[in-house]
């Protein structure tokens, strides 16, 4: 893992690539944590780099959506979201992302539930659907029966969330439930980051 201010060293060796991409995303931070990021206050979240997502691996079945990629992903923010049916925390968290996948999906967040079965019966398509339609899940869902995306990410924890950025960074990530405001936070973080600019440049 490497610590936010790692990342800024990075972005001042490399003006020419990632420079004015990185210095926009410290300074969304900065004005986050000076309370100048609207809608969002006392929140704010805590950034790693803990390197590129792995690519979704082994996946049975993708259910809401064709099959995506993480390379097909770049230039959007991705949320993932380890779940599974009989989980009750996971059940707790569950409308959150299904909030934040409606709330932001227009200004770039793409939420992705990996849902990773503990028991037999979870391993049921059918039952997998059913599920969905009950907890009013509408973003894609990629099928992990075989774990190889959950090993792939190296998660040991129902739920995980992971964020990643335009560049397929993985810049967060919250295991458990809570830290709902804080996950939000980092959504708008790394969305504010593909924001135009006040000089018309993008920023990610």
């Amino acid at each position: 893992m490497t610590p936010l201010t790692s990342l800024a060293s990075s972005a001042d060796s490399h003006p020419s690539e990632h420079g004015i991409e990185r210095r926009a995303f410290l300074a969304t931070l900065l004005a986050l944590s000076a309370g100048q990021v609207p809608g969002v206050a006392n929140a704010a979240p805590s950034f790693y780099d803990h390197g590129n997502a792995p690519e979704f691996a082994g996946i049975d079945q993708w259910l809401n959506s064709p099959p995506l990629t993480m390379a097909g992903l770049r230039g959007k923010v991705v949320l993932i979201d380890f779940w599974t049916y009989a989980c009750v925390n996971c059940l707790r968290t569950l409308p959150y992302v299904n909030r934040w996948a409606r709330l932001y999906r227009q200004q770039g967040l793409v939420a992705v539930g990996v849902h990773t079965p503990e028991f037999p019966f979870e391993r049921s398509t059918s039952n997998l659907q059913t599920a969905m339609q009950r907890f009013g899940v509408k973003h894609p869902v990629a099928q992990d029966n075989s774990y190889r995306t959950w090993k792939a990410y190296d998660n040991k924890y129902w739920p995980a969330t992971y964020l990643v950025d335009a560049n397929g960074r993985i810049q967060y990530r919250h295991f458990g439930e809570g830290n709902y405001e804080e996950t939000e936070a980092a959504i708008r973080v790394l969305l504010a980051a593909l924001a135009p600019s006040p000089s018309g440049r993008g920023l990610g």
